[in-house]
């Protein structure tokens, strides 16, 4: 661990490469199933495998996924796309070339803006996204000397988010990270799941002295399978660098992988040059043309996306900034409640629902928002039962809503009428019961009457007891109030 005082004099410099699997359903040039989890090499034809003579096509619902993607960002989408061979070798890249986009990315600029713990904000800058197919995938089995290689995965679209070098701590990297992941599930062009390789991301880490100009040598980190290694990896570069530095060893431009298990890096090769790829235009694939007409029906088909409904949340509905984070960190939750407040007005107690009992619902099951047995109607009509009177919430969050959970298809109000569950708020019948109880209690009543008003609490507890909880606690406050002051 470093003195606080030499990593005080350095700044952290990092930009993030993501690349995102898109939610096709044939690869990127070829109409070949992307579907996951298929046995190997299953997912391959004669265009996948490279064979000659064969002659790739643009997947259009991927150059649409992209554009989808730099709208959100706010990039410029480029209306003419040249596609370029990416030349180099790896044995599950059957081609021996990846083809990419090299100088005209479809998406250039742009900006993702964070949030941090502190609640400050901050707008990390894009470079660009460009379209580019995925390679196979190796295999090295435990005790097996060869290497298998499953080629399903070659040639499965997929956007590269490339950032400008505008981070500065781990944290920011993290935030960051988790606005990309929530921007590719709105959007609905990638599921984001980093366990399955459907969201990547390389980092590029360098030093600098604070002050300085000029940016360190960057050494980019790959292998990372979820946003906390991705910040433990930053973590420990930039201590690995800073001790080279002060060392007075040179810093060597290369490509390192992360053990999770140490949380160390390792050098696997040094940085290649962009010359190294011999880049040149796709011979075989004509220019993409992105007409205004097609770029406007993309952008009409654009959803909310999280930071507009975030904003939505707390200045339409008045929720804490606290509520709208937790109900816009996913999409199918958002979704159901901005349909609970089309029909209840009472958006504090419809968010302390889904925050309370809906997500301990789903969490305990581990279901899904589109598994719920409630719709938003039903929900809905449950706040109104508490809201006019009819229930009290103790008895709708302990008795009502699990019913409501087995029977979905009935209505709470006839729920709670088959249940004898309807709150009381007669004082003709409620004024017996508390005299009941006062008279039974006279001892505490003078001891109220002396000044332990905490009895208050005692008094209200024997009357929902006796009422089997159907008292209305405000008559029944009011009333009780009114009793015990009178001489």
């Amino acid at each position: 661990m470093l003195p606080k005082a030499i990593k005080e004099k350095y700044e952290l410099v990092v930009g993030l490469e993501v690349h995102a699997q898109l939610l096709t359903n044939s690869k990127m040039y070829t109409s070949d199933s992307t579907e996951y989890g298929n046995l190997p090499n299953t997912n391959i034809s004669v265009i996948t495998l490279g064979h000659p003579g064969t002659m790739p096509k643009v997947n259009k619902r991927a150059v649409e996924f992209a554009m989808r993607m730099g709208l959100a960002c706010h990039s410029e989408i480029t209306r003419r796309n040249i596609f370029a061979r990416k030349n180099y070798f790896y044995p599950d890249l059957p081609k021996g070339y990846q083809i990419t986009q090299d100088k005209g990315p479809i998406c250039v600029g742009g900006q993702v803006p964070i949030t941090l713990a502190s609640g400050e904000e901050k707008s990390i800058a894009l470079t660009r996204i460009h379209m580019e197919e995925d390679a196979g995938k190796s295999m090295h089995l435990a005790g097996e000397v060869d290497t298998l290689v499953d080629f399903n995965r070659a040639g499965v679209p997929l956007i590269e988010i490339v950032s400008e070098p505008d981070i500065r701590t781990s944290e920011e990297a993290y935030a960051y990270l988790v606005e990309i992941k929530k921007l590719v599930r709105y959007l609905d062009i990638c599921d984001g799941n980093m366990e399955e390789g459907s969201l990547r991301c390389d980092a590029n880490i360098s030093v600098r002295l604070f002050g300085d100009p000029e940016l360190g040598k960057k050494v980019e980190v790959k292998n990372m399978n979820s946003f906390r290694n991705v910040a433990r990896a930053i973590e420990h570069e930039f201590e690995r660098q800073i001790e080279l530095i002060e060392s007075g060893t040179e810093i060597i431009s290369e490509t390192r992988t992360f053990d999770a298990t140490t949380g160390t890096t390792a050098s696997m090769r040094t940085k290649e040059d962009l010359n190294d790829y011999r880049y040149f235009p796709e011979p075989d694939l004509s220019p993409v043309v992105i007409s205004e007409e097609w770029l406007s029906g993309i952008k009409a088909a654009m959803p909310a996306l999280p930071r507009e409904l975030h904003h939505k949340f707390v200045h339409t509905y008045g929720l804490p900034e606290y509520d709208a984070s937790v109900l816009t960190d996913s999409k199918e939750i958002a979704l159901f409640f901005e349909k609970l407040c089309t029909e209840t007005e009472n958006y504090k107690a419809a968010s302390n629902w889904m925050m309370g009992p809906v997500k301990s619902y789903l969490n305990e099951l581990t279901l899904h928002i589109s598994d719920f047995p409630v719709t938003p109607e039903k929900l809905a009509a449950l706040i109104h039962l508490i809201d006019d009177g009819k229930v009290s919430f103790t008895v709708a969050s302990q008795k009502l809503y699990p019913e409501m959970l087995k029977n979905g298809q009935k209505q709470p109000l006839e729920i709670a009428q088959d249940l004898n569950l309807i709150q009381e708020s007669d004082e003709n019948s409620i004024k017996p019961i508390i005299e009941q109880i006062l008279s039974e209690n006279s001892k505490k009543v003078e001891e109220y009457k002396s000044g332990k008003k905490g009895l208050m609490g005692m008094f209200m507890g024997q009357v929902m007891k006796k009422s089997q909880g159907k008292a209305d606690p405000k008559v029944a406050s009011r009333i009780l109030t009114e009793l015990l002051e009178n001489d």
